[in-house]
């Protein structure tokens, strides 16, 4: 049976391969569709209607479905307004769908549901909420406007890595079991599990812990970087929900993946903001440093050209190191360009393809030439330490 992500992929080439049109945005559309042998009612705001009738629509929830019209029983639509869950709707639904033992932590723009300890959820909204203040400042002060989030930001975390990886598994498939946490373009959430461990906190005395102790585990080096993968996909939930990007929009995945690496860097010790914002992510430099034996000279122009390398294993660790190193070099110096590139990008609509050479020459119309700026690129990195 294929995972629910190979599904979507195949429902969103299905669409896009039609010349998609924004559906209106007033009306709510209620679809009744089947999917695996059952009926399932979707009533929410429509994004997109292909030629061929395929739909994207976006739930209450802030989930996206893509509709092929084969699975399409019965469509309506109204004029009743579109109006998200509430926090409380929110935590509702999330409970429904959860598996027995979860409660429910609320913070100024998270729901939190989980079955660990609640002092483990109440760290875990608090380093989230630090990082929303620090990545919606950075980005004001660069005179670029984000907006609040039109959904409560829903993160779920499991006390027990097999059951996240059970769970899971609709989702990410066989690779469920080696990645640590995750953001879903498909339903708007993230899903990861307790970082710390059960038998780690019981060595401190107690099952639940404390702050002090969940800080001291997750400040040790061998679990930096674990942290830092959750931080990453924070990032990509609140550039995705307060305006950065949009959901399924040809948005490039060196752009959207740099800005997530070049947050991701933990900041365990500040309860008020986030300091290490920008600051050289040492694993990304050193790994930009190797590949820097055998780079192609291509190399710049298939990053942006296209999504390949992020996509195949052997390639995907030098792409992520790539992608950092060239958002650490634009940000710092082409900043007005990259922020004026980003407007650009914010503004692309759901399913709409531009192609390869759409992508270059849009990259090009605001940097020139990527030979040119390569040269720059790679005379600038190589002095980073």
């Amino acid at each position: 049976m294929p995972t629910e992500q190979t599904r979507v992929y195949s429902l969103l080439i299905l669409i896009a391969l039609c010349s998609a049109v924004a559906g209106p945005a007033s009306a709510l559309d209620h679809v009744t569709l089947r999917r695996d042998g059952r009926e399932i009612q979707v009533d929410g705001r429509l994004l997109v209607t292909a030629q061929d009738g395929g739909l994207l629509m976006l739930a209450a929830d802030g989930v996206l479905w893509a509709v092929p019209p084969e699975e399409q029983i019965h469509h309506t639509a109204d004029d009743t307004p579109f109006e998200p869950l509430s926090p409380e709707a929110m935590a509702e639904r999330l409970l429904d769908e959860l598996p027995d033992g979860f409660d429910v932590h609320h913070t100024a723009h998270y729901v939190i549901g989980h079955d660990t300890s609640r002092v483990y959820a109440q760290w875990c909204g608090a380093l989230f909420e630090r990082l929303y203040r620090g990545f919606t400042n950075y980005w004001s002060r660069r005179g670029f406007k984000l907006h609040e989030p039109e959904f409560p930001l829903v993160a779920i975390v499991f006390a027990d890595r097999n059951a996240y990886a059970k769970f899971s598994q609709p989702e990410l498939g066989d690779a469920a079991g080696s990645i640590i946490g995750y953001f879903s373009l498909r339903t708007n959430r993230m899903t990861m599990y307790d970082l710390t461990g059960i038998e780690t906190l019981n060595r401190y005395g107690t099952a639940r812990g404390t702050t002090a102790q969940i800080s001291q585990i997750l400040a040790q080096p061998d679990a930096q970087r674990t942290v830092a993968t959750v931080v990453h996909e924070a990032t990509h939930q609140i550039a995705f929900n307060c305006g950065l990007h949009t959901r399924y929009s040809d948005c490039p995945v060196w752009f959207s993946e740099g800005i997530a690496v070049y947050f991701e860097t933990p900041d365990l010790g500040s309860t008020k903001g986030w300091r290490s914002i920008g600051t050289v992510n040492g694993p990304r430099l050193l790994r930009f440093h190797q590949y820097l034996a055998g780079r192609p000279a291509n190399s710049l122009e298939t990053l942006i050209a296209d999504d390949k390398r992020f996509r195949d294993p052997d390639q995907a660790q030098d792409a992520y190191a790539e992608a950092w190193a060239l958002t650490y070099f634009l940000i710092r110096q082409r900043p007005s360009q990259y922020v004026a590139y980003l407007e650009l990008l914010s503004q692309k609509k759901p399913l709409l393809n531009d192609g390869p050479q759409g992508r270059l020459k849009e990259f090009q119309k605001t940097f020139g030439d990527w030979r040119k700026l390569d040269a720059e690129f790679l005379r600038y990195m190589t002095r980073v330490r």
